[in-house]
């Protein structure tokens, strides 16, 4: 079993940053599913469908969404099983709970979440 665990999430004052991270563990194998796995981050505000954030996948190229474009950068460091997402220039609408999640690229269609870390902007 794969755990993804978040952390960063916090209160911000609108123009500030904030960087999150994501933590892979669990399995025995869990070296070579990360480092195989295209990683999300995908951020649900209250009343809202999810949407997808960024998206990074095994040789690092990056996907955004048309919110974050410009402002947010994800990255990887598969020698720590770890994804990060660094947000500029926040905004009041960036307020979410952010979440990591992950295909298994050997299992399909498993898939992975984190718990979420809120993330609230706010003067």
């Amino acid at each position: 079993q794969v755990h993804l665990m978040e952390s960063g999430g916090g209160l911000v004052q609108p123009g500030g940053s904030l960087r999150l991270s994501c933590v892979a563990s669990g399995a025995s194998d869990i070296g070579i599913i990360f480092n195989t796995a295209t990683v999300n981050w995908y951020r649900q505000a209250p009343g809202k469908y999810r949407e997808l954030v960024a998206s990074i996948a095994r040789l690092e190229n990056t996907n955004y969404g048309k919110a974050v474009k410009g402002r947010f950068t994800i990255s990887r460091d598969n020698a720590n099983r770890s994804v990060y997402l660094q947000m500029d220039s926040l905004k009041p609408e960036d307020t979410a709970v952010y979440y990591c999640n992950m295909d298994d690229p050997f299992e399909a269609p498993k898939t992975y979440w984190g718990q979420g870390t809120q993330v609230t902007v706010s003067s």
